[in-house]
């Protein structure tokens, strides 16, 4: 398979794009757990069906020591025993977060409110800024029709 369009030809769409990958990669500075960050990115991806970012948050969650079990039960994380509260709160907020044009109101008061409970206020914030930014990406990923299967772990890290 390959891609529609490289957007990196485009020297705005470049542009825009590499400010995309520097919030991306400042999130690398937040307190909530990168394996909890890795987790809510490939929810988000497998939602939207981006395969490059699957492949990608896949391989950069083994790197983080995540287990093949668990990754493979993050689809269906609501029936895993392997998750802990803090990070199901996470993955809900993901999907919600993902899923905003399926439910008016966009993310319910009580979803937002479990996340709360196990995620300061900068560490919600990021969870925010996290699930938008990897939202971007999918739904670039997707419009063009990325590939998936050559990426190598940190290979977009600065």
């Amino acid at each position: 398979m390959e891609a529609r369009l490289n957007v990196m030809a485009s020297p705005v769409a470049a542009k825009a794009l590499k400010q995309i990958v520097a919030a991306a990669n400042a999130l690398s500075e937040s307190t909530v757990p990168a394996a909890t960050r890795e987790l809510v990115m490939l929810r988000a991806s497998q939602i939207n069906g981006c395969a490059g970012c699957i492949d990608m948050h896949t391989k950069e969650a083994v790197a983080a020591g995540e287990s093949a079990v668990r990754l493979n039960l993050v689809v269906a994380w609501r029936e895993a025993t392997v998750f802990t509260e803090a990070e199901r709160a996470a993955l809900e907020l993901a999907e919600q977060g993902t899923r905003i044009a399926d439910a008016a109101g966009g993310v319910p008061d009580e979803v937002w409110g479990n996340a709360a409970k196990y995620y300061d206020e900068d560490q919600l914030a990021d969870l925010v800024v996290l699930i938008s930014v990897i939202n971007a990406f999918n739904r670039g990923n997707v419009i063009t029709q990325q590939p998936a299967g050559e990426y190598r772990v940190g290979q977009y890290k600065h």
